[in-house]
């Protein structure tokens, strides 16, 4: 998982802020992602996933499986903790899938309506198919 750092920043919404909505979204999903042990995925903080105008912004990425970008995600005080499980079983579900194709129907409803792209996976190049 990645999770943009420097969505709602000062240099974005020109105010004396000490902390990023990004920062404070990667934190909340850092303590989870600890507290429930989950070691099949990562969570990794990056300066930008170029969706500036939507706020904040988490992308899914994994070898062989379709990429998801996700934004409008609410990180005010309000918000914060139900953001990050939503994004958290989100993430959960898509590192169970093979493919990672999310389930329209199990996912959660603040990532079903908040998907800016599902980009497909690379094709295998001809070297690594077998029998090529």
């Amino acid at each position: 998982m990645f999770v943009c750092t420097s969505c709602e920043s000062a240099h974005r919404t020109k105010q004396a802020i000490r902390t990023s909505g990004g920062e404070r979204l990667l934190r909340q999903l850092q303590a989870l992602h600890e507290s429930e042990s989950l070691d099949a995925f990562s969570i990794q903080p990056t300066e930008c996933l170029g969706a500036c105008e939507q706020n904040c912004a988490i992308a899914l990425s994994a070898s062989g499986k379709h990429t998801y970008l996700f934004g409008n995600l609410p990180v005010d005080d309000e918000h914060l903790e139900s953001t990050a499980a939503a994004v958290m079983a989100g993430a959960v579900q898509y590192h169970a899938k093979p493919d990672g194709t999310l389930s329209y129907i199990k996912c959660p409803e603040l990532l079903k309506k908040n998907v800016l792209a599902k980009i497909p996976p690379l094709p295998e190049s001809r070297s690594n198919i077998a029998g090529a």
